[in-house]
């Protein structure tokens, strides 16, 4: 079974790694196990990078404009037929990692902003950077004569929501967390209306540049997801 996206053959894989189940760690370190280990997964990240031509001369020298968000995207079988249990057991608590949760760090419900929670995949060593479900499709497949769903796939799509190494540290004595929202790009918002948004100031825009590593505040891609610093 080859791992899309790990650069490991069915050859080069361990008999020790194939046992290993993958999961789902959430953002409250809750652990949601995968029955059986998915066939495969698809992931993709992305450069921006800048060569503008100029009348009368050569290739330019490109120039990197930031990176964009990566994407992942993997099936999850479920299949509860030797139990006779009900697989939405299983599939509702995907269902739940896209309803917003009020108990998350950074919420404030008076001003909206709230949100899902970000979820990582796990599977043998290998480890993806936080990330938001963007879409998730659910396909029942088989019932039992009562009309209880038994079989399910869930294919799920899922963006970076940020870099690990920016997440609010959480050792009290290491300095105090700086919660973050997240902010979903639209077509033709500029950073200082999504500071003045959410920060009440326009001029904090540069609070959220760096909170997400931008280097050019104006290369927004519409769909991208920004976290919002609690403070500036």
């Amino acid at each position: 079974m080859g791992v899309a996206g790990s650069g490991r053959s069915t050859s080069q894989t361990s008999q020790k790694d194939l046992a290993k189940k993958a999961y789902l760690l959430t953002e409250k370190k809750a652990k949601i196990p995968c029955l059986f280990n998915p066939e495969n997964f698809s992931l993709s990240m992305q450069n921006s990078w800048n060569s503008e031509a100029r009348p009368g001369q050569d290739v330019q020298v490109a120039q990197f404009t930031g990176a964009s968000a990566g994407t992942l995207s993997l099936t999850l079988f479920f299949d509860t037929t030797d139990t006779g249990s009900d697989v939405t057991s299983y599939t509702n608590q995907l269902q739940q990692l896209m309803a917003i949760d009020p108990s998350l760090q950074g919420t404030k419900s008076a001003s909206n902003n709230q949100r899902p929670p970000w979820v990582k995949f796990c599977w043998g060593n290998f480890q993806s950077w936080p990330a938001v479900i963007t879409s998730l499709s659910l396909t029942f497949e088989y019932f039992s004569s009562s009309g209880t769903p038994l079989r399910a796939r869930a294919s799920l799509s899922l963006q970076q929501y940020t870099d690990p190494n920016r997440l609010p540290r959480q050792n009290p004595t290491s300095g105090t967390p700086r919660p973050h929202r997240v902010h979903r790009v639209q077509r033709g918002e500029t950073l200082d209306r999504i500071a003045a948004q959410h920060l009440g100031k326009a001029t904090a825009w540069r609070a959220i540049a760096d909170a997400n590593g931008l280097d050019d505040p104006l290369a927004l891609a519409p769909g991208r997801y920004l976290a919002i610093p609690e403070n500036t």
